[in-house]
């Protein structure tokens, strides 16, 4: 307890999305960035920030001062450009990034688009698209894949909803961050990453590292050469405890500690 009375010092999160005046929407979220501060010793402060206004203006007023950016999950196209941009300035700028759901998809997107030369690249969540780097499995996975899947009842219609196992690369951070290459974390989410853009995305540095376990779903994203930047499409927050933080928040805390160093 004299962890939680005696904070050795205070970091900012912005966190960017749209819903941001319904704070109820992020209860579990809010929670989880408080226990990575009680195991880190610092207060986490949040910053809001609706992201369509990176639609209108420059995001780097408004990201330049914190120490780390949060996109949440969320859907719909309203806004979405605004999570792009802030991705993009997380990567460029070095500034730690924790993209959850709908965050790692847009992080995604920005290395598409940025990176590899994919202008249009988008998700079908968005409308009718020519490069659908995020869209529904059963855009994508022809023929006999999608029917065995089916056949398991893994595609639960086409939302996945509750706990699905993940495999970590070794050597991945994330691995480093969980201790472990077999994870088991809790979804909800009808739109994936496709796995026809991994290797193009790969050769442009956004690691691959985690995979449902038959390697078809993206589960996980980073960039090694980023001191800390991540996307996860499963929903770490519904596991974070107290007195057990989940090692993501500890570490992306961890790593805005280091960040405000800096800054």
């Amino acid at each position: 307890s004299k962890r939680i009375h005696n904070p050795e010092g205070e970091v900012t999160i912005a966190v960017v999305g749209k819903y941001t005046g319904l704070k109820d929407a992020y209860k579990s979220l809010i929670e989880a960035l408080s226990h990575g501060g009680l195991a880190n010793r610092v207060k986490v402060k949040l910053d809001w920030i609706e992201s369509e206004i990176f639609e209108k203006e420059d995001p780097a007023p408004w990201l330049e001062k914190v120490h780390g950016i949060l996109v949440p999950g969320g859907f719909g196209e309203r806004g979405s450009e605004g999570k792009i941009l802030a991705a993009k300035f997380a990567r460029e700028r070095k500034v730690p990034y924790f993209g959850i759901c709908f965050g790692m998809q847009m992080a995604c997107i920005e290395a598409a688009r940025s990176l590899a030369g994919v202008d249009h690249a988008s998700s079908t969540e968005f409308g009718p698209t020519d490069e659908p780097v995020v869209g529904l499995m059963t855009e994508w996975l022809k023929g006999n894949m999608l029917e065995k899947r089916r056949a398991t009842g893994d595609l639960g219609g086409t939302m996945r909803l509750g706990a699905y196992q993940a495999e970590l690369a070794k050597g991945s951070k994330i691995a480093e961050i969980y201790g472990d290459t077999q994870i088991s974390e809790r979804h909800r989410h009808r739109y994936e990453v496709n796995i026809d853009y991994k290797q193009r995305l790969e050769d442009c540095g956004l690691v691959f590292a985690g995979m449902s376990p038959d390697g078809v779903l993206p589960e996980t994203v980073e960039y090694p050469d980023h001191p800390w930047f991540i996307g996860v499409q499963y929903h770490p927050e519904l596991k974070s405890r107290p007195l057990d933080p989940h090692p993501l928040f500890a570490s992306f805390i961890s790593a805005a500690v280091d960040q405000s160093r800096l800054v």
